[in-house]
Order: structure tokens, then C-alpha cells, then sequence
């Protein structure tokens, strides 16, 4: 049993390289929304305070965009015999097996950003709320085609219980 859930048997499939203009969109995005509300707490509210929250601000956003092509980097799902794993984060590592005999839809989104990139994210729900992963920033026709091969896994297992 030790060797279940051994990380380092098999290749990692990794999200497309363009997932991270995603990401850093994301990031730019939520720091404008986020600067500008500090900005004004601090000048319109007068807000004595409000340059702190704003330089915070900044400094978080520069962050998040300095390690964004690690975040993106770091995503991953393997394929094995009985699951698909998935793993993503940096400093907190999340590996999550999903059983193919338990999901229940395979969904596929895309956002204003991916579309315009042709990546898609792969949505997987089960029976346990805890347990629903998205894959983010797949080739549109790379998620398709893992959707369907998930979903004919996933029906044979079923079937086999």
C-alpha cells in the first residue's frame, strides 16, 4: 500500500504555458479593483490609513505577478490505472486523487481570457462536495478530449461496481 499514491512513478501532464497570462490578468485585474478602492478610502474618504492599504496593494499584486508563472507551472494531473491525480500550489502542496468510478460530471468553462487563449478548465464533481477539482488552462481540444476519455472511464467503472 505504500506505493498507492508514489508521486514519483509517471509523467505529469502540465497546464498549457499560456494559462499564465491568465493568472497574471487575474492578478492585474483584481490589484486595479483592489488600488483603486484604496485609493479612495484614502483621498475621498479621507481615510488617514488608506496609503497603507494602498501600498499593500501594490506590494501584493507586484508578488502575485513576480510568482505567477510558478503558480502556473506547479498544476498538474496524471492519468493512472483506477484515478486521476491532481496537484497544484507552491509553498502548500494539493494533491487530490479522484476515483474514476465517482465522478459525476465532467464539465468544461472557459473565461473571456482562456477563450481568447483556446484554453478551457475541466471541472470534475463527485459525490463528495470536498473532492471537486478544476484543471485550469487546457488546450480547448486537450480538455475535450480528456473529458471524454474521463467520462467513458468513469461510465465503465460505474458500471463495474
Amino acid at each position: 500500500m505504500s506505493n498507492r499514491l508514489d508521486l514519483s512513478v509517471g509523467e505529469w501532464q502540465r497546464v498549457s504555458p499560456k494559462y499564465v497570462v491568465v493568472v497574471i490578468v487575474s492578478a492585474v485585474v483584481s490589484g486595479v479593483v483592489l488600488a483603486a478602492a484604496a485609493t479612495f478610502l484614502w483621498l475621498v474618504a479621507q481615510w488617514s490609513w488608506g496609503w497603507l492599504l494602498l501600498a499593500a496593494v501594490v506590494v501584493i499584486t507586484i508578488v502575485s505577478l513576480i510568482i505567477a508563472p510558478r503558480r502556473a507551472r506547479s498544476i498538474g494531473y496524471r492519468m493512472r490505472e483506477d484515478d486521476l491525480l491532481f496537484r497544484r500550489g507552491i509553498m502548500y502542496q494539493r494533491f487530490v486523487s479522484v476515483p474514476y468510478g465517482r465522478m459525476q460530471l465532467i464539465d468544461i468553462n472557459r473565461g473571456p481570457v482562456g477563450r481568447i487563449l483556446g484554453l478551457a478548465d475541466l471541472k470534475f464533481v463527485t459525490a463528495a462536495a470536498s473532492t471537486g477539482v478544476v484543471i485550469p488552462g487546457l488546450p480547448e481540444p486537450v480538455a475535450a478530449d480528456l473529458r471524454d476519455r474521463l467520462v467513458e472511464l468513469a461510465e465503465s467503472r460505474r458500471a463495474g461496481l
